[in-house]
């Protein structure tokens, strides 16, 4: 079972190679439909799993507030931003030109996660709990997987 942080990197860099991938294809052709479809559902379920797993062990510790209401704030930013990809033409300037911006953000969220983020939580989260709660990241990552449309049509009742 891979570390706490070594699932949330190797999400991540999953979430860099598909972001690129997206970004090299044109229109609403079936290309890039798989690769977003697949990056959406992908950083849905991660999302969730971070905060249930991860940012709520850090919020145990005062500077750990912090640090996880910026990164969960930064969540809704970028699931307001899928959203409305989601639902938006993938052959118009304005898909691109907004596809643009949340790879710029989610680019910027990833490393600040990483290079920021982890260094604090090895204080909360040592060695002896990697193993455990990259497990617990997983295992809610797939459950979250079947939630995501529930969660949606929710929000969209809210």
């Amino acid at each position: 079972m891979p570390s706490i942080y070594d699932a949330i990197k190797a999400d991540h860099d999953n979430h860099r190679d598909l972001l690129e991938k997206i970004a090299n294809t044109t229109g609403d052709s079936a290309e890039r439909q798989e690769h977003w479809n697949a990056f959406y559902r992908d950083v849905k379920s991660h999302a969730a799993a971070e905060e249930e797993t991860f940012y709520s062990k850090l919020i145990s510790e005062t500077w750990g507030q912090d640090a996880a209401r910026h990164s969960v704030h930064e969540h809704q930013q970028l699931d307001d931003l899928m959203e409305e990809l989601n639902d938006a033409d993938m052959s118009s300037s304005g898909w691109l030109n907004r596809f643009k911006t949340l790879q710029h953000d989610y680019n910027h969220h990833m490393e600040e996660e990483e290079n920021e983020v982890f260094e604090r939580a090895r204080k909360v989260i040592g060695e002896e709990q990697n193993d455990g709660f990259g497990k617990r990241f997983e295992e809610r990552k797939q459950e979250e997987l079947g939630l995501i449309e529930a969660k949606k049509e929710d929000s969209l009742e809210d």
